[in-house]
């Protein structure tokens, strides 16, 4: 790891990350490179995961927060699913490349395309989470991009142990080490505040609690993209089963170790029976869910600050706020007014509400008749994620290989 003492330093080693990440301009390089960091991971797993057991013992005495310890705690099958991602990213084709698209021309004298590039430097900051370090070095160095890693201090000793290995690796595979820097947590915030002060990234993503994530996106004066993690939003229309939604409930819960895509409120027509919601509540519980049934929120720009934390604010307790609502208008009002706005749903039968969720709830992903659970590695290699980002547009969603090029459109004349 490498100790840093000052923005000054920061910007020089900045500089090394940006110089080292050219050597990834060739791909058989970075295909290497990926294979070499997976086999050295695949045998440093033992003290990988020992050094884990003492971030989980010193978690104790520094009174970490069970949701905290529970994204630190690192498991064979959790590391053993990174690097498996890893792997799977070595084998993926140069991604780096261009694409015809016509629709670019401006006149009928030429034709166009799209030229992907790097973005170039990528800050990671990220608490507990270690096996995360390892995710998004494979999708940076696939996209040739270097990599600069912040982890939290509670997982000091973990993400020592995988930074040992990143440099190791890539020194045998002929790489230089600065392509992947890991900071040290001596300097705690200091860094972390370099970090977010310094206008020479390309791209600064937190990941964590909403208070990390919020501090870094409002300070950071370099282009940040900010993720989220729960606070997911379904609206339940009167016509359909309550066993669909409990199962879109439920299997949103799924991700391992955090629910990204957790369902935690529920806005309920006004015309679904006390039964079917007694009967959701059941299913919910039965599944290790608790369910707290509430009145609906408040639309007043001076409703008060312990109503707009439940609202605003993930739980990630396994908890399932339920609230009715007149009508699927009031319920597209409160998502776009409380959620996270990263991805939230509807359950109906109705066509035309369906369409009018979806064109009017301002989440970077809508899910209809559909569970938003998240998978991290997932089926397709190009659809391998970090996380999920709530802004919208292009980097908005799944957070992929392809948030991590820029797209340059290139216009050229038919003569020359």
């Amino acid at each position: 790891m490498t100790s840093v003492q000052s923005l000054a330093e920061l910007s020089a080693l900045i500089q090394q990350v940006r110089q080292a990440a050219k050597a990834l301009a060739k791909v058989e390089h970075t295909t290497h490179a990926l294979n070499q960091v997976a086999k050295a991971l695949r045998d440093a797993t033992d003290p990988i995961l020992e050094a884990n057991t003492l971030d989980l013992e010193a978690s104790l005495e520094m009174a970490v927060p069970e949701t905290v310890v529970e994204w630190l705690k690192l498991t064979p099958e959790r590391l053993n699913t990174a690097i498996t991602m890893m792997e799977r990213l070595a084998n993926l084709d140069a991604v780096t490349s261009f694409a015809y698209s016509s629709q670019l021309a401006i006149a009928p004298t030429t034709h166009s395309y799209l030229l992907r590039e790097p973005l170039g430097i990528v800050a990671f900051v990220y608490e507990a989470f270690p096996e995360l370090a390892i995710v998004m070095a494979g999708l940076c160095l696939r996209a040739g991009n270097g990599l600069m890693l912040k982890g939290g201090h509670e997982a000091s000793q973990t993400n020592q142990a995988i930074a040992q290995v990143f440099q190791s690796a890539l020194t045998q595979a002929d790489l230089p080490e600065q392509v992947v820097l890991a900071i040290s947590p001596s300097e705690g915030e200091a860094a972390r505040r370099w970090l977010m002060q310094t206008t020479e990234l390309d791209l600064l993503i937190p990941y964590g609690r909403a208070s990390l994530v919020q501090q870094v996106r409002r300070e950071a004066n370099s282009p940040s993209l900010s993720t989220a993690i729960a606070n997911c939003y379904l609206y339940w229309s009167h016509a359909v089963p309550t066993d669909r939604v409990a199962s879109m409930v439920i299997d949103s819960h799924c991700g391992n170790p955090e629910p990204v895509n957790g369902i935690e409120k529920i806005l309920v027509d006004d015309k679904v029976s006390d039964r079917d919601i007694q009967v959701l509540s059941q299913m919910l519980h039965d599944q290790q869910l608790t369910v707290k049934i509430v009145s609906p929120p408040s639309m007043s720009p001076f409703a008060n600050s312990e109503e707009e934390e439940l609202w605003c604010e993930a739980q990630l307790d396994h908890s399932v706020i339920v609230a009715r609502v007149p009508d699927l208008v009031t319920a597209i009002a409160l998502i776009n007014r409380y959620s996270n706005g990263h991805a939230d749903g509807i359950a109906t039968h109705s066509y035309t509400e369906s369409v009018q969720f979806a064109s009017q709830v301002r989440s970077a992903s809508v899910y209809v008749n559909a569970s938003p659970r998240f998978q991290r590695n997932g089926t397709q290699v190009s659809e391998i994620a970090l996380g999920m980002s709530a802004q919208r547009g292009l980097k908005g969603g799944r957070i992929t290989l392809d948030t991590l090029l820029t797209h340059k459109a290139v216009v050229q004349g038919l003569e020359y």
